[in-house]
């Protein structure tokens, strides 16, 4: 990939250069996207990590309670549903249950109609502070992506949509 003339060189920059200088006959395309990638998923995984901290959840107890959240009223899930959603074994989730449920952000309580299950449901302190720590998230990615104008925040997000389709999926 060429870089445009108003672009700046980053860090995956020097790393091709170097491959270039040892291996010229590689193809360093790929390593120029998913090195992007993989560096801004990193420096967003901390600013989303920042922007919750003042809520007092993590990215990933942000994850369970927005994933509650979208689900609409009554805002509930089991565990299976919650863990198949978040990509996460059923023992990840038991400790984000736990200590989400110590704060008074969700219950957990049997199933109505599987006496085998549970289901894991917003509280109503677990819903305002979700619509707020999602306000905060969304303000800091905003931030991030203002370095592009609008069309090419929507070319970019077009191009990772078709990326991330015809990538095959692998789940833990």
């Amino acid at each position: 990939m060429t870089s445009g003339p108003r672009q700046r060189k980053d860090p995956v920059d020097a790393i091709i250069e170097q491959w270039a200088g040892v291996r010229p006959d590689l193809d360093t395309r790929a390593m120029e996207v998913f090195g992007r990638i993989f560096r801004l998923s990193r420096a967003m995984s901390d600013r989303m990590e920042a922007a919750y901290a003042p809520f007092g959840i993590s990215r990933g107890e942000f994850d369970v309670l927005a994933t509650l959240r979208r689900a609409g009223r009554p805002h509930t899930l089991s565990p299976r549903q919650l863990s198949a959603a978040l990509m996460l074994t059923t023992g990840g989730m038991t400790g984000r249950l736990d200590k989400l449920e110590r704060a008074g952000l969700l219950r957990r309580s049997p199933d109505p109609h599987d006496r085998r299950a549970l289901q894991v449901t917003l509280t109503e302190k677990g819903l305002h502070l979700i619509d707020e720590a999602v306000g905060a998230g969304l303000a800091a990615q905003t931030e991030a992506l203002s370095a592009l104008d609008d069309e090419r925040a929507g070319q970019l997000a077009a191009l990772l949509r078709e990326l991330l389709a015809g990538t095959p999926q692998t789940h833990r």
